[in-house]
């Protein structure tokens, strides 16, 4: 999922610590690890080792049933499922834009519901649940403010999530994932069997969806541009191609760091018509668009930017993408892969999260380095290294094999 503005050539995207893309936990979109909060904020968590030492077939007799470590694991369980009413909640929030009216400070709900033409009542639970995860806070007079993560739901914030939230739960990711066991008994995606078509046919025939879509991706793509750009030593001079580009954000960002280089944004027409290029001295004369489909051919370029787009794509497809970046890739140049990068371990990732959204709704995948290095290898590449970035995704760069 392409987030700069949403490829027309079906990108779905979304930045990471170490070299396999975790994250640092900062509160900007794209995270890359997960807190130590439960789901749901009702606190029982719960520790590897737990109760383990009862017998397998049941507690011990002298377990008594408050310490038994099925109860505790029932509690447990039962608390994770019911994490699914936070983000319902919190796209409560977002779709009536309770954040925007939070700006100068705290105010009650009966406030909050006449300024938001909402229901008093039912705004407040909505509020308390939010509150439980430390995205408002509530006084001693029953007043709610934004916390210090929470300033991103407003749709005025600098890197605003809101349309971000809008779009990961729409109901084109929703009811897929909720539908995630078809994935499992019959293989494939969800969505086709409960839209009637795969994603990105459906969204070329529901504008206003593709358009939830694309300013959620936007929003997204934003917030990790610039550390992108900042973290890859890029070359002095040459051609970078930003493929399935959106309007252009990634690559303007590397435009206005490094003056020496030349662009040329490649998407689909209807896609390039919103391009962000033109407005800018900084990068005057430095750049072209190229209408185009990944899937048939790319311009010849020095250096290619493909950011949350192989992710949407099994590797076949994804393949044949970067066979035609290899096949137009000029002597000494490198194609870089800007995706989340799966880690080892049991540890929380965002990428293990996005992996399941690419399952239910695409037909794409989140990959592991190994993974990555068998994809080029079918398209005449080598990895030659992971670059860690500040968000979930990281720098995979590669080369002519």
């Amino acid at each position: 999922m392409r987030q700069d503005q949403g490829s027309g050539n079906g990108s779905v995207s979304d930045s990471g610590g170490d070299g396999t893309g975790n994250g640092n936990g900062n509160l900007d979109i794209g995270s890359g690890t997960d807190t130590d909060t439960d789901s749901s904020g009702c606190g029982h968590g719960w520790s590897e080792g737990e109760g383990a030492s009862g017998p397998a077939d049941g507690p011990s007799p002298a377990d008594s049933p408050s310490d038994s470590p099925f109860r505790r694991s029932a509690a447990f369980l039962v608390d994770e499922v019911l994490g699914f009413l936070y983000p319902a909640a919190l796209r409560a929030a977002a779709d009536v834009q309770v954040a925007d009216h939070l700006a100068d400070g705290p105010r009650s709900p009966a406030d909050l519901a006449a300024a938001t033409g909402t229901d008093a009542g039912n705004l407040y639970r909505v509020l308390r649940l939010l509150a439980t995860r430390g995205v408002l806070a509530e006084d001693e007079q029953g007043r709610f403010r934004l916390t210090e993560a929470g300033q991103a739901l407003r749709s005025d914030a600098p890197y605003s999530a809101r349309t971000a939230i809008l779009m990961l739960t729409d109901r084109t990711m929703w009811l897929p994932a909720n539908d995630m066991s078809r994935c499992l008994t019959e293989g494939g995606s969800a969505f086709a069997g409960i839209f009637g078509m795969p994603f990105f046919d459906h969204f070329a025939q529901a504008p206003r969806t593709a358009a939830v879509f694309h300013d959620g991706m936007a929003a997204m793509s934003d917030a990790e541009n610039g550390p992108l750009a900042a973290a890859y030593d890029f070359p002095a001079a040459g051609t970078v191609v930003d493929v399935g580009g959106g309007h252009g954000g990634l690559l303007l960002e590397v435009l206005r760091r490094h003056p020496g280089l030349e662009g040329v944004l490649h998407d689909r027409s209807h896609v390039l018509a919103g391009h962000r290029l033109g407005g800018e001295e900084a990068v005057a004369g430095r750049w072209r668009t190229a209408d185009g489909d990944f899937f048939a051919s790319v311009p010849a370029g020095d250096l290619y930017l493909i950011k949350r787009i192989l992710h949407d794509w099994d590797d076949e497809q994804s393949a044949v993408i970067l066979s035609h970046c290899r096949r137009s890739l000029r002597p000494g140049g490198r194609i870089l892969v800007l995706d989340a990068v799966v880690p080892p371990g049991n540890a929380p990732h965002q990428a293990k999260a996005l992996d399941l959204m690419m399952m239910a709704s695409l037909t794409g995948r989140e990959r592991t380095e190994a993974d990555f290095a068998a994809l080029f290898e079918t398209a005449g590449l080598r990895l030659s290294r992971v670059v860690p970035t500040s968000t979930v995704l990281s720098i995979v760069e590669a080369v002519a094999a």
